[in-house]
């Protein structure tokens, strides 16, 4: 049997810019962490022939391309990792669809168990390549590349999205001080709401791929609050990434009327009144989770709580995607 884990992520600055229909014409930056919340993926060889899938659905095939689970049918499909007798089984820490990446997570987490049960190796630049082509190339999904790429690499990490499509991952350039600081004081809870990055996503792919002015000119200044983020960070001044973080959530909000609702606003107006001092909703918006930095983190778990939303505490993790056993 081999058990492999890939971490989910939160996104520290700059979200949004890495969709190759923005970052082929204007270039992207963001900073994004994997924390330690986890999409399991186990592999091993049944007792029978074919194809065996566990998942939120059970599936029986004798061929790859009769899977009904696009991602798994597509890295079957892949020459090199085809398998005619094979079973596969998914676990997750934090549902689908809750802005923490678990796409990109389950798909880099797949693709490594796949190598490692043809006993190969797979670094982690490679891996997310090989993520993000099944999901953007072969599958069309309107995302960008962060999370296949920090779910790969692990830890803090400053990601420029060439127009080539060239991806360059370097470490934040951060304190323990702040680093601790960060996990001490970053504050996720769930909305209740799940959706479909896809669908929240297609109107933002859709203008930019058309030159909408508007578009172009909000992810223009997200970028340069992926900038400032980074550089508030490396220099251990939170207010002004708190301040960062704040301005980043308004001009999200422009993106997309899908973006918020009436009680995602109402929950961000009670958590500044207590205890929190900025925050915003984690990836494409529309439900998911909420991540607060705060100033007072018994006040605002408190009034969380009366509110009915559940709070997930995380650390960061520095590993990527991992083979636990194998």
């Amino acid at each position: 049997m081999i058990i492999v884990r890939s971490p989910l992520r939160i996104t520290l600055g700059g979200g949004g810019t890495d969709m190759p229909a923005y970052y082929r014409e204007h270039e992207g930056f963001l900073v994004a962490a994997a924390i330690d919340k986890y999409v399991y993926v186990t592999i091993m060889r049944p007792f029978t022939q074919g194809i065996y899938l566990k998942y939120s659905s059970l599936e029986h095939v004798q061929h790859a391309s009769e899977i009904n689970h696009p991602i798994i049918r597509e890295s079957l499909l892949l020459p090199h990792l085809s398998n005619s007798r094979i079973e596969i089984t998914t676990l997750a820490d934090i549902p689908t669809g809750t802005g923490l990446g678990s796409s990109g997570s389950f798909t880099t987490a797949l693709l490594k168990g796949l190598y490692a049960y043809q006993h190969k190796l797979i670094p982690p630049k490679e891996l997310a390549e090989l993520a993000c082509h099944i999901e953007i190339e072969k599958l069309q999904e309107p995302i960008g590349k962060q999370d296949q790429y920090i779910a790969s690499h692990g830890g803090l990490s400053c990601m420029t999205f060439h127009k080539n499509d060239q991806v360059a991952v370097s470490p934040l350039n951060i304190a323990s001080s702040t680093l601790f600081d960060l996990e001490d004081n970053l504050l996720l809870f769930f909305t209740g709401f799940s959706r479909s990055a896809s669908n929240v996503l297609r109107d933002q792919y859709t203008r930019s791929k058309n030159n909408d002015p508007s578009m172009i000119s909000n992810l223009n200044y997200i970028k340069e609050l992926g900038y400032r983020s980074q550089a508030a960070l490396e220099t251990n001044n939170l207010q002004e990434f708190c301040n960062v973080m704040k301005e980043h959530w308004e001009y999200k909000k422009q993106r997309s009327q899908g973006m918020t609702n009436s009680s995602i606003d109402e929950w961000y107006n009670i958590a500044l009144q207590n205890g929190a001092i900025s925050g915003k909703v984690v990836g494409a918006g529309g439900g998911g989770f909420l991540m607060f930095y705060a100033e007072n983190r018994t006040r605002l778990r408190q009034k969380m709580s009366e509110c009915g939303l559940e709070e997930v505490r995380f650390r960061f993790d520095f590993e990527g995607t991992k083979v636990l056993l194998s």
